[in-house]
């Protein structure tokens, strides 16, 4: 299937139900009709020390950094919190959900292949689980801990590197999914890495927890 473009992604994400990670693997959050009715907003605080920038606020700080061509990503890293994991691609499962990473013993994270490629112009969206049902901890199971500036590396299949800043953290109810704020069209390249979160009942978390990052360097 051909890449879509980033219009057509963002509205294809948004007819799409966002699924959840962690136990026994996907749990839906809420379809697209009820986001648009309750808004993008998240009814929690956010957990890092500012809001993301919207698409209007942003773009006089639009990043330096060189975008990038399309390339897929095959691996990546965020220091502050130990991850370095190959990364798998995702599509949409027949019910038209956001397929998630299977859960293994080697658990990966995946990028929704639909999605620009971290790097390129658009928001690059990358999932994890947090927990792996029987094997445990999940490779985004420290994602919540990131902070303001720290680094993300994705490594791109045609050799080269896009190395992001983390501008904002935050856990929203998976029923408030922020659709707008993590699919919605933009002008610069930029990164979304989502997980599950909050409260656990059983093997399901109420919350996801949603990492907007923005490009800082890129290395041929």
């Amino acid at each position: 299937m051909m890449p879509l473009s980033r219009r057509a992604f963002a509205t294809a994400a948004m007819a799409s139900v966002l699924v959840g990670c962690g136990g026994r693997g996907a749990e839906e959050g809420a379809d697209a009709s009820s986001r648009r009715r309750r808004g993008a907003q998240p009814p929690e605080e956010d957990s890092s020390p500012s809001n993301p920038p919207s698409s209007s606020s942003s773009s006089s700080s639009a990043n330096s950094a060189r975008a990038l061509g399309r390339s897929s990503p095959v691996r990546l890293q965020i220091p502050a919190i130990e991850v370095d994991t190959p990364v798998i691609r995702l599509g949409l499962a027949s019910d038209g959900t956001v397929q998630v990473p299977p859960i293994t013993a080697d658990d990966r994270a995946g990028w929704y292949r639909h999605s620009p490629t971290p790097g390129q112009v658009g928001p690059s969206v990358i999932l994890g689980h947090v927990t792996v049902g029987a094997y445990g901890d999940g490779v985004f199971r420290h994602l919540a801990r990131l902070h303001r500036g720290d680094r993300i590396v994705a490594r791109r299949e045609d050799g080269t590197v896009a190395e992001f800043a983390v501008r904002a953290v935050r856990t929203v109810a998976k029923a408030d999914f922020p659709a707008d704020d993590v699919y919605g069209d933009v002008d610069r390249p930029e990164l979304r890495l989502i997980t599950c979160g909050g409260p656990r009942a059983g093997e399901e978390y109420r919350d996801n927890v949603i990492v907007f990052a923005g490009l800082s360097a890129t290395t041929p």
